[in-house]
């Protein structure tokens, strides 16, 4: 009879995946309770559902929640679009996708913590049933409303539902979850992780395209979202600003064309009216290969967007248009600046505006310009 050799299961290490080898044994061929063994000691679930870049600046607190509860195993319950934003990160063990699976996920095993952030129905519906010691955040209600567990988390929810609160508020969208977290802001940052290949064709992409990627680029992203229509900056002041940079810059720089697949067409029309050097990125990248291009510029322009937030997990400078949606919410982390219209009706979140010009309208291409060409200098003085 032949003996079968055993091995030794360290089920609470962070690098534990259940199903499949770890990391460290896969790369180097090490068994359990190896040099990189970190026992777990607490079990904690994130639900976040909803929009990509919810996601991706929500991530921002993991190195603080790391740091306030060590040995924490993380699981991240996300819908499915937004798992690519989380693979590769160095402080989450587990992501769930949002399908029938994630119940029987929920109703089969229990956490320490389970903090869900989103006061819509469906992530508090999915925290209430959730088997926990503690919850924090939202959570639905027998009665079928959402409920703050906590006093930050009320005052969010109020912002939510009164636009004056809104408007006045004067933190940061990281600064108020750890407000509900109870815990400090020191150390929050992006934490988007691209492998080395993912890198390289990243950079690959854009030789082939003829981009000298020895020279600045600056990446513009002509997207607002789907959700708020007002957040667009027009075609043409894109055409007049692209001229523009163009007759300045010249040759010292490349100018790289981004956009979704609500772009396509937009960005399709801008490429036949321009008569000045321009390469088009694309409007179907896969989430990760956009983040790897994104990597490749200097400069990235972007309306108040996933690409601002790809921009900013990337390290990269930005320059961010604002209108209709919170300002003082967003956090730049010292790289880049907001271009924002001296207008009393912003941060409205209005889907139609009867203002003639309206927030995003009364951005010019001298303000935009002049932003882009500040961050190119903060790059080149750091060089």
């Amino acid at each position: 009879m032949i003996q079968k050799k055993k091995h030794k299961v360290a089920y609470d290490c962070q690098y534990f995946l259940c199903d499949r080898p770890c990391i460290w044994h896969k790369q180097n061929g090490l068994f359990c309770e190896c040099e990189h063994y970190i026992p777990l000691k607490e079990k904690l679930l994130i639900i976040k559902l909803d929009a990509m870049g919810d996601v991706l600046r929500t991530a921002c607190l993991l190195p603080v929640i790391t740091k306030a509860w060590p040995g924490i195993r993380i699981t991240w319950l996300t819908r499915s679009e937004s798992i690519p934003l989380l693979e590769n990160n160095p402080y989450v063990a587990e992501v769930v996708p949002y399908n029938t699976d994630a119940i029987v996920h929920l109703l089969s095993r229990t956490f320490n913590k389970v903090i869900n952030l989103d006061a819509g129905k469906v992530s508090s519906s999915m925290a209430a049933i959730a088997n926990a010691n503690e919850k924090i955040g939202y959570i639905m209600c027998e009665d079928g409303y959402v409920m703050g567990t906590n006093d930050a988390a009320e005052e969010w929810l109020c912002m939510g539902v009164f636009d004056d609160l809104k408007k006045a508020n004067t933190c940061t969208y990281q600064e108020i979850m750890c407000a509900i977290l109870g815990l400090p802001t020191k150390g929050m940052k992006y934490v988007l992780e691209l492998t080395k290949r993912e890198k390289e064709e990243g950079r690959r992409h854009l030789l082939n395209l003829g981009v000298d990627i020895n020279k600045s680029i600056i990446g513009i992203h002509t997207g607002g979202g789907g959700r708020w229509l007002l957040k667009q900056w027009g075609e043409e002041s894109f055409l007049a600003l692209i001229h523009n940079l163009a007759g300045e810059l010249g040759r010292d720089v490349n100018i790289l064309l981004f956009g979704g697949p609500l772009e396509r067409e937009l960005n399709k029309r801008m490429l036949k009216k321009l008569n000045v050097p321009v390469y088009n990125a694309g409007c179907e990248n896969e989430i990760r290969h956009f983040s790897a291009l994104i990597r490749c510029c200097t400069v990235v322009l972007s309306g108040d967007s996933l690409a601002m937030h790809l921009a900013l997990s990337m390290g990269r400078r930005v320059v961010v248009l604002f209108g209709p949606t919170s300002n003082t919410e967003i956090e730049l982390f010292g790289m880049g600046e907001k271009v924002i219209p001296n207008l009393e009706c912003l941060c409205c979140y209005k889907s139609v505006c009867n203002i003639t010009p309206n927030c995003m309208e009364s951005i010019s291409v001298h303000m935009v310009k002049d932003a882009i060409l500040r961050q190119l200098n903060v790059v080149n003085d750091l060089d």
